[in-house]
């Protein structure tokens, strides 16, 4: 059975360099579809560790560790896409000089 193991640490810091590089670059060229498409992949990675870990067969059940540190990494990852499309998306909003998806967080850019 093949698993995606990000829990190994070089494809963490390789996984976390990417994602900083397209954020950084979402943020350059103020586009947030770009954070979107970080957000989607780590939510389609998360979908697919859950799906693994449910239909997980009895001779494979070894593996229920791995998983369970890969999605409580990716977890971490959604949450930093997820702050980091609102991110972008303010900083998009302000830009062209159109509203935001959701202002909730203006309190929290601020101090940022």
């Amino acid at each position: 059975m093949f698993i995606f193991d990000i829990s190994n640490p070089l494809t963490l810091i390789l996984m976390l360099a990417a994602t900083i590089l397209l954020v950084f670059l979402a943020q350059e060229i103020k586009k947030s579809y770009i954070a979107a498409i970080v957000l989607f992949a780590y939510l389609i990675i998360l979908i697919m560790h859950v799906a693994q870990i449910a239909t997980l067969s009895e001779e494979f059940r070894y593996m229920i560790s791995t998983l369970s540190r890969c999605i409580a990494i990716d977890f971490v990852f959604v949450l930093i896409s997820f702050f980091s499309y609102l991110w972008v998306d303010d900083i998009e909003a302000k830009a062209e000089g159109k509203k935001s998806i959701d202002n909730s967080l203006d309190w929290f850019w601020r101090k940022v």
